[in-house]
């Protein structure tokens, strides 16, 4: 089943996969929320535990609880599926949605390699859909509309210099569980598990990036990945960046900074942001006027998973590709990728530079000595 034309006008029909802390704080609501407007109706959630599942859907007033992804597809049919499951299952998961017809909303981080993405990519609907989008909520609501309108308009200058931030704390608890700080069960260290939602924002903000140099490390933890890493980063705006992903930093903070030739923008929050986290400073000599315009952000929508939700369930009825999906929703994984060739090569690593062939395009370690697990060098592409 594959939708040749847009949606009709009835409610999206949407499944839930993976019954944890995000598919039920924030897939589920985000899903019940435009139900209540008429937009979706939640017909199944699936999880491989029957117990989580069976209350996930007593509590979420959901009709079909399924331990069987291909068994719910088949049986319900979805338009909408919503993946909240680890990383390692999301490529496997995505394809068998797409496959059988359904749209895709997959939560970060989006699949574990490169490879994996473009192998979920290839499984798209050639025109019309279905589509898989990437959850980077941060993209979403006014304050990011605003600044990238002024950005684009050239209201505030050029783009110059960047600075992206996100520095949290993790003690040792956090690692005690087995799946984490492991290559093929978390995916990666802060900057995939953490920092890629700052890092995909500022570069929905700066358009394309040209080239990164980087360092990672581990200070603390005992873990596979890193436990922090640092870049400088070049845009092909030429804009400047650095960056900066921890999870060593007991004063937690996400944050951006845009130093543009006419003011500096900058969004300092934690896990979420609206209006009220921007500010913009003028440089001297920029009118009053001016001014409180660009401060004028207009009606708070703040990002959430219900602000992208709703965009995406419109991308739907449009029968078009949605933001934070195909290319545009790869930009990040690929900058991530590079990120860490850059660290653990000790090299410059070009965009576009990474693809098959490339130890890094199927591994994010790349088989390293020091960084790849002891058994996985011979799952790693090496280069004839």
């Amino acid at each position: 089943m594959s939708p040749t034309t847009p949606l009709p006008g009835r409610p999206v029909r949407a499944a839930v996969v993976g019954t944890g802390a995000i598919g039920r704080g924030s897939h589920l609501s985000a899903l019940k929320q435009l139900a209540a407007e008429g937009e979706t109706e939640v017909v199944a959630a699936v999880d491989i535990d029957a117990a989580a599942v069976e209350a996930f859907c007593a509590e979420g007033g959901v009709p079909h609880a399924y331990t069987d992804l291909e068994r719910m597809l088949a049986e319900q049919r979805p338009d909408l599926v919503t993946i909240c499951t680890p990383p390692t299952l999301h490529r496997e998961q995505s394809v068998a949605a797409l496959r059988a017809g359904a749209w895709v909303w997959c939560e970060k981080p989006p699949v574990p390699t490169l490879a994996d993405y473009d192998a979920v990519q290839a499984e798209e609907g050639a025109e019309h859909g279905p589509y898989s989008s990437i959850v980077f909520q941060h993209r979403f609501g006014s304050g990011t509309r605003h600044v990238k309108r002024l950005l684009a308009e050239g209201a505030l200058g050029r783009p110059l210099v960047a600075h992206c931030q996100t520095t949290w704390y993790r003690d040792t608890a956090y690692y005690a569980v087995p799946w984490r700080g492991r290559w093929q069960t978390e995916g990666g260290g802060p900057a995939m598990g953490h920092g890629i939602h700052q890092m995909d924002l500022l570069l929905d903000i700066l358009g394309p990036w040209s080239e990164v140099r980087a360092m990672a490390g581990r200070l603390v933890h005992d873990v596979e990945t890193e436990d922090v890493s640092t870049a400088l980063l070049r845009f092909e705006n030429g804009a400047m960046a650095t960056v900066v992903n921890s999870v060593l930093s007991p004063d937690e903070i996400s944050r951006i900074r845009i130093d543009c030739e006419r003011a500096t923008v900058e969004l300092t929050h934690l896990y979420g942001h609206s209006n009220a986290d921007w500010r913009i400073t003028p440089a001297p000599g920029v009118s009053g006027d001016e001014v409180a315009a660009w401060q004028d952000f207009g009606t708070d929508v703040p990002s959430s998973h219900l602000a992208q939700l709703r965009e995406l369930i419109a991308s739907m009825r449009a029968g078009e590709r949605p933001r934070s999906s195909g290319a545009d929703g790869r930009t990040s994984l690929e900058l991530i990728t590079s990120l860490y060739k850059s660290a653990f090569t000790d090299t410059t690593v070009r965009r576009g530079e990474i693809g098959p062939g490339d130890p890094y395009y199927t591994a994010l370690h790349g088989g390293a000595p020091g960084w790849a697990p002891r058994t996985a060098a011979v799952d790693v592409e090496v280069p004839a």
